[in-house]
């Protein structure tokens, strides 16, 4: 598999990646007309089945549906649609009701599916799917799409301590699972290593990496638990806030934004200010998880006949783009320019293996 283009999330979010209302997730496929000429390619039908934040979660759900639509701006033949799923219990209706319809490639979204989608792979073995977040073994039908989330998050806990003015800093998850707490190992090891680097002893607060326990809204939907907890955070001293917590983490944003300037946010998955731009003037940077480009990438070379198997998959990394920073934005100017360095150049040594980053809960 070629490596994804990390540079195509931005324009694809502006160009309508977010303008989901108009996604008709009901519609029936459309047919392919009788005297469909031999010149005339067969739809290939992408079917999304969401986890419970929905489509418009401004995170992962929204940056895989954005891939989909991608993948149909780049090649004709592509029907996508999706479903969206309000609970767990959802998951498997949902994903056989695809298997139904026939469709060509079906994608479940988020880790939390993995089981959901073994037992329905399993049952479908001609079926193909893939699954964001996820590696399920043995399970040759199931394209794995994974993410070294803890590099991109390494960096920014680095820009978070370095921001700081109060010298606490904070984090907290939606659930308790490896692509949740693979961020949150990342940043306050970033966090760490700035205090090494620079002598200083800028504190975490809600993560404790080693005894693997924090702080957790126990859902990806809820803003007022977001606003909640990022109350309490800011009431111990933290500055710098990084929800890894889909649309919950939308919350800490607001929190922020009243905070006259007082408390920044680093958001995820997507780059916020492109995801949630109303938001912008508190989004410090953002981990990006390229999932737009992956999903693309794999709905691309199925429609071109390709087979996707479940090894070696994707795996995101710094390397490859696969998983980010993104820019400063609207903090360009109040970041100096020496951390802007020291970043850059942590970014070159963590890629060439100078720097180790590592966490128990990365995809293996």
């Amino acid at each position: 598999m070629r490596p994804v283009r990390g540079k195509r999330i931005v324009a694809i979010l502006a160009a309508g990646g977010l303008s989901l209302a108009a996604a008709a997730c009901g519609d029936a496929p459309e047919e392919t007309p009788s005297g469909t000429t031999a010149s005339t390619a067969a739809a290939y039908k992408a079917c999304m089945v969401t986890d419970t934040g929905g489509i418009d979660d401004r995170s992962f759900n929204a940056s895989a549906w954005a891939g989909l639509q991608a993948a149909k701006e780049a090649q004709s033949s592509v029907d996508p649609k999706y479903v969206a799923s309000t609970a767990e219990a959802d998951y498997e209706p949902n994903l056989r009701q695809f298997v139904t319809q026939k469709c060509n490639f079906i994608l479940a979204v988020g880790g939390l599916m993995g089981d959901a989608t073994k037992k329905v792979a399993a049952e479908n073995t001609s079926q193909q799917f893939g699954i964001v977040d996820s590696s399920i073994a043995g399970a040759t039908n199931v394209y794995p799409m994974q993410f070294a989330t803890h590099q991109a998050a390494f960096l920014a806990g680095y820009v978070a301590a370095g921001y700081s003015k109060s010298g606490k800093v904070a984090t907290y998850g939606g659930l308790k699972i490896p692509p949740v707490t693979v961020f949150m190992d990342g940043f306050a090891d970033g966090v760490a290593y700035y205090n090494t680097q620079k002598s200083k002893d800028v504190k975490v607060l809600g993560w404790d990496k080693a005894k693997q326990n924090g702080t957790f809204s126990e859902n990806f939907g809820d803003q007022n638990k977001g606003k909640s907890i990022t109350n309490t955070f800011v009431a111990q001293g933290a500055d710098v806030i990084m929800p890894v917590a889909g649309g919950t983490g939308l919350g800490t944003a607001d929190v922020a934004k009243a905070s006259d300037g007082k408390v920044s946010v680093i958001w995820v998955d997507q780059d916020g200010c492109k995801s949630a731009e109303q938001y912008c003037d508190v989004f410090l940077t953002t981990v990006v998880k390229n999932i737009t480009d992956a999903v693309e990438q794999a709905v691309a070379d199925g429609a071109s006949g390709k087979t996707l198997g479940s090894t070696p998959g994707y795996l995101g990394t710094l390397e490859n783009n696969g998983v980010s920073i993104a820019p400063y934005n609207q903090f360009d100017s109040k970041v100096d320019a020496a951390l802007k360095a020291e970043v850059d150049k942590l970014k070159a040594d963590i890629i060439a293996g100078t720097v180790k980053v590592e966490s128990a809960n990365a995809p293996q």
